[in-house]
């Protein structure tokens, strides 16, 4: 049996531990074996732990606990990984069939009384007690994420948070696979081409190549193809005249997860059992709520300090808000010669861009010519030369090392001793097999170091995007947003790959949620600077930087709607707490009603009415817990890098010795201290959330 198993190890590509992976192995088939037999090796790592009859100690309990599921860990995040980024039917049916094994096993572990035991007579025993520093924070972390989970409970409540945590996970995952496909079924097929007056000529470039892919259309007899992508569908929204175009597109995206195709992708079921689930989950675990749950250990602690976080903020904002709104109608009126009035819910990304063009001169699309990706991306990577003392260059590898021909893989080292820290994915462009969005995530933490002043082994990650893509006519040329969302997902990639803790768990990313916002938040900062704009921001034909002028116009135009962007925020966040805060009030009856009317104050009011995004706030729903209870965290975090920023703004944007502090307090400490603690040490004090207020011009 032993020599089985050691062999479905050694033969099977997602338990491959080499660090350049040949993606073109990892095929659906050989998923299922692969987790089994991780999850049987986890298995027997943690029964030899459980079982051990030698005294306990520190390094036969915490430390032996945290390498037994390490080879479990890295094979699922490998499966997770392709499911986001190349989903089809066998890669799905094979994820979904070990997926409710691997969320038992992980549930069973806290809930393990043998292994509680032995990890407390661990944390009683003489070395236990005299661990210090972060071996003493693995300890401490370990004892309370046991407690937290119900490893105190009897044993039918644990049984209970087994099967709950089983059952979320099926839930979550049907969430995601509905957003997905609901997303990717809909399409709108052009053929009058006087539709598409207003939209920029990449739009209707993109939208003609989307057709042409799909075998529809000719040059004779052109179409333009739509998706509910956000590079094919933001620029409708913005920029159509024909109004009944903006507006299928918006009836089309309110209905993802929704009740649309008799319900075959309606999400409204799944969140109200969602809900009622993580509520049983903290009733069985002693909280009030599912919010004061998952807070224990985060910055705000518990529920009711990060929703009074959020509606301070939406106090601050309410006044501005609500002129921005009265503005925008008024607007409309004046270049109508209609009443003033609410706007339709499809026209107020129209209206409000014709408002910013009047008002500043400024369209957005002026700048997309200066952002090609390829060199926003060497931007990227010199300001991280300049700042952090990094060197990153891209590696040649073999189209079956990568998962999709586009997706390119680079090093980085750092520059002084030339020590390499760590590698990484770069997968920028939409397609109908990878989810929406933009994330960063990681699938090697390199092994601590072996001996004092030994280097530790190198650190892989990955990110990815849905950004503008390439056309036949143009290189991929993004929007700024776009360029803002390639520094902050890179900011979390270095969180990762400079991460020096020697305790795996406790590395990189591994943070409270309300922190790790602070690394990626504080990069989209030098999207805004002049002379980080300089290193990449140059026109794609000419080679020559942004003009002074509209630069300046970008600068005053930065503020344009603050008040309204942050009401967003603000809508969002407060939904969030609020259905895990009150959730037995949604569990049944119209969940679209009654979300709405949590959040109805902080939207733009539109007729008809807007819709909230509870069907398809991924962030929430697509995962056991993902940012459920935690969505606030991206305003508390931007708090924590306005302020963080003013370092950089005083000392020079390219401050290499304000970068090195970054690098020492922040980035390289992980989860090794409690957040507050890090972030007092790099700014000598607590945060200031008065340096975000008055850049976004709300400090009144």
């Amino acid at each position: 049996m032993v020599a089985a198993h050691s062999s479905a190890i050694a033969s099977n590509p997602f338990l491959d531990h080499t660090f350049l992976i040949r993606w073109a192995d990892h095929t659906p088939d050989r998923v299922v074996s692969a987790i089994e037999s991780a999850i049987a090796e986890a298995q027997a790592a943690i029964d030899a732990v459980a079982g051990d009859p030698s005294p306990a100690t520190f390094e036969n309990t915490f430390l032996a606990l945290e390498r037994a599921t390490e080879r479990l860990g890295y094979a699922w995040g490998k499966v997770t990984h392709l499911q986001a980024v190349a989903d089809g039917t066998a890669l799905r049916e094979a994820h979904n069939a070990v997926l409710p094994a691997v969320s038992a096993f992980y549930a069973k572990i806290p809930l393990n009384p043998a292994l509680w035991a032995r990890l407390k007579a661990g944390a009683a025993s003489e070395s236990g007690r005299a661990v210090t520093g972060v071996w003493a924070r693995l300890r401490d972390e370990t004892v309370a994420s046991f407690t937290e989970a119900g490893a105190d409970l009897p044993a039918e409540q644990r049984a209970r948070l087994e099967a709950l945590e089983g059952e979320l996970a099926q839930l979550t995952q049907k969430y995601s696979e509905n957003t997905l496909d609901s997303t990717n079924a809909w399409q709108l097929l052009v053929e009058d081409e006087a539709r598409l007056r207003g939209l920029p000529a990449h739009a209707i470039a993109a939208a003609r190549d989307s057709a042409r892919k799909k075998g529809l259309g000719s040059d004779e007899k052109p179409v333009w193809r739509f998706t509910l992508h956000g590079p094919s569908q933001e620029p409708v929204m913005l920029y159509a005249e024909d109004e009944s175009l903006r507006r299928e597109l918006w009836q089309a995206a309110v209905q993802v997860g929704g009740e649309a195709e008799g319900g075959k992708w309606d999400n409204g079921p799944l969140v109200q059992k969602i809900l009622a689930l993580r509520a049983e989950k903290a009733a069985i675990l002693g909280k009030a709520n599912f919010a004061d749950l998952v807070l224990t250990r985060r910055m705000a602690r518990n529920g009711a300090r990060a929703l009074e976080f959020v509606l301070d903020f939406e106090t601050r904002c309410r006044a501005a808000f609500a002129k921005e709104c009265a503005e925008l109608e008024e607007f409309k009126a004046q270049r109508t010669g209609q009443a003033s009035g609410r706007l339709k819910a499809w026209e107020v990304g129209y209206w409000a861009e014709k408002l910013r063009q009047a008002r500043h001169a400024f369209d957005e699309e002026e700048l997309r010519p200066y952002f090609e990706v390829g060199r926003v991306q060497a931007g990227l990577f010199e300001l991280a030369t300049r700042v952090f003392g990094l060197r990153i260059a891209e590696r040649a590898v073999g189209r079956e090392e990568v998962w999709h021909e586009d997706v390119k893989f680079y090093d980085l080292f750092e520059a002084a001793s030339g020590r390499h820290l760590g590698s990484f994915y770069a997968d920028w462009h939409p397609r109908e097999s990878k989810r929406g969005g933009a994330w960063m995530g990681y699938l090697v933490t390199g092994e601590p170091a072996s001996a004092p002043g030994a280097p530790r082994g190198p650190h892989l990650g990955y990110i990815c995007g849905n950004m503008t893509p390439p056309s036949p006519e143009n290189p991929a040329l993004l929007t700024h947003r776009e360029v803002e969302t390639i520094f902050h997902e890179f900011g979390h990639l270095l969180h990762h790959l400079l991460g020096e803790v020697p305790v795996k768990s406790l590395n990189g990313v591994n943070v409270a949620w309300d922190f790790v916002e602070l690394p990626s938040q504080i990069m989209e900062n030098w999207c805004w600077e002049r002379e980080s704009l300089d290193l990449f921001a140059r026109h794609y034909k000419t080679n020559t930087p942004i003009p002074g002028e509209l630069f300046n116009k970008m600068i005053g135009a930065r503020n344009f709607r603050s008040a309204t962007a942050a009401m967003r925020q603000v809508q969002f966040a407060k939904m969030d707490l609020l259905l895990h805060v009150r959730a037995g009030e949604f569990v049944d009856g119209d969940l679209e009603a009654k979300t709405r009317a949590l959040v109805a104050d902080t939207m733009i009011p539109t007729e008809p009415p807007a819709r909230t995004i509870v069907r398809r706030f991924g962030h929430l729903f697509s995962d056991p817990v993902g940012y459920a209870a935690g969505y606030y965290s991206y305003k508390w975090a931007e708090v924590l890098e306005a302020d963080a920023f003013t370092r950089w703004k005083q000392a020079g944007v390219f401050s290499r010795a304000v970068g090195a502090e970054f690098v020492e307090h922040i980035l390289s400490r992980g989860n090794s201290e409690d957040a507050a603690v890090l972030f007092r040490r790099f700014m000598g004090r607590d945060a200031d959330p008065r340096a975000l207020l008055e850049r976004c011009g709300l400090a009144g």
